[in-house]
């Protein structure tokens, strides 16, 4: 690495272009589940969580929009408050604006339902501009991939749960994501 590439990665959260060029293929988000949503409110709720207020933010595309104003409707209706609702494009200048909109009103939760890439660059700039914690964040199941840690760099996203598409949850330590099996449930 030369020292110009050393400086920018110093002075910005972005990801270098080139560190994007090798995750280009990530793939978009999908419609999310009924049952991804109940595993995602189920890690939300569990006991001593005392999780009432959320800010869920979300990427542009149809199914992450899509995913983020279903939980917000299930959330409200279990009781819960939305704070704020935030999106972002998978490409922009530094994330800044959706970054301070979404850590401003200091929910005691965050939701994300996006796209690996953008939620990376994100991520990175929550971190080096805000009081985010991933440990205080859960997601949808288009951020469970394995790339992902990699590419927002190291630790940013340690602490960062997750509901899959069965049901089942994930959770990423420094960067590891790990995948757990739908709970069973007593029929």
């Amino acid at each position: 690495m030369n020292t110009t590439e050393e400086w920018e990665r110093t002075r910005s959260p972005l990801i270098p272009a080139a560190d994007l060029a090798e995750y280009n293929d990530l793939p978009d988000p999908v419609p999310h589940t009924d049952a991804e949503r109940t595993a995602l409110i189920r890690l939300l709720t569990r006991p001593k969580s005392r999780i009432g207020t959320v800010a869920v933010g979300h990427s542009r595309d149809l199914a992450s929009r899509a995913g983020a104003d279903a939980f917000a409707t299930t959330w409200k209706a279990r009781g819960g408050k939305i704070l704020a609702v935030v999106d972002w494009p998978e490409t922009a200048a530094s994330w800044l604006r959706p970054a301070r909109r979404l850590t401003a009103p200091g929910p005691d939760a965050w939701v994300v339902a996006a796209a690996p890439l953008g939620f990376a660059q994100l991520a990175r700039r929550l971190r080096h501009s805000t009081d985010w914690d991933p440990a205080r964040c859960y997601a949808f199941a288009s951020l469970r991939d394995s790339r992902l840690p990699a590419l927002a760099g190291p630790d940013t996203l340690h602490g960062l749960r997750g509901a899959s598409t069965d049901g089942g949850t994930w959770d990423i330590r420094h960067r590891w994501v790990t995948s757990y099996p739908p709970e069973k449930t007593a029929d």
